[in-house]
């Protein structure tokens, strides 16, 4: 899957870059006014949903940049030996994690990243509350996948750009992505 032309791609990187000086302005400002104390608790409610909202644009760069550095051939996987259990296990009350993991080597930061994506648009795209990575060493399946949530993780329909990088940064770190029924299959 090919996302831009590798002008555009560099162009992409460099966005990402230089936005994050603005993003990281916007966060410390609002992480000082909370630790100043003098804000009422509507005004707390506030900084702190900017605060989310700035986080949200941090992962969103992070996944534009690692889109647009696969694309123009500059991303260097930082290579280290991982187990694929502890790779799709999370914090997200939303996903469930059980099996058995295989030690892979494999860019952990990256795919960890990857999974929580595919798992978030699983859930958020086939309107469920909670789903499934089942591991089985290198063989991870994620279920249920509605056909609604199978269209965005496939790229058949665009919707999710964390989903979308995720296939990219599997497929080039030699995994693969395939839906089977209600189940995404991930290959790593």
């Amino acid at each position: 899957m090919s996302f831009m032309p590798e002008s555009f791609a560099r162009l992409v990187s460099l966005a990402c870059h230089d936005l994050r000086t603005p993003l990281a302005t916007v966060n410390g400002f609002a992480k000082t006014l909370t630790r100043g104390g003098t804000l009422d608790a509507r005004d707390v409610h506030f900084v702190e949903v900017i605060e989310s909202a700035a986080e949200q644009m941090t992962t969103l760069l992070d996944q534009l940049g690692l889109a647009a550095r696969i694309e123009s051939g500059r991303y260097e996987p930082a290579l280290a030996e991982a187990d694929t259990l502890e790779l799709a296990a999370t914090d997200d009350e939303h996903v469930a994690v059980s099996g058995r993991g295989e030690p892979i080597e494999t860019d952990p930061a990256v795919v960890r990243r990857a999974l929580a994506s595919l798992a978030r648009c699983a859930a958020v795209h086939g309107g469920v509350a909670t789903v499934r990575w089942d591991v089985h060493g290198r063989r991870l399946t994620l279920s249920p996948l509605s056909a609604e949530a199978a269209a965005v993780v496939t790229g058949e329909s665009p919707r999710d750009l964390g989903a979308l990088v995720a296939r990219v940064a599997i497929e080039r770190l030699g995994g693969s992505l395939a839906v089977e029924g209600e189940t995404l299959v991930v290959k790593l």
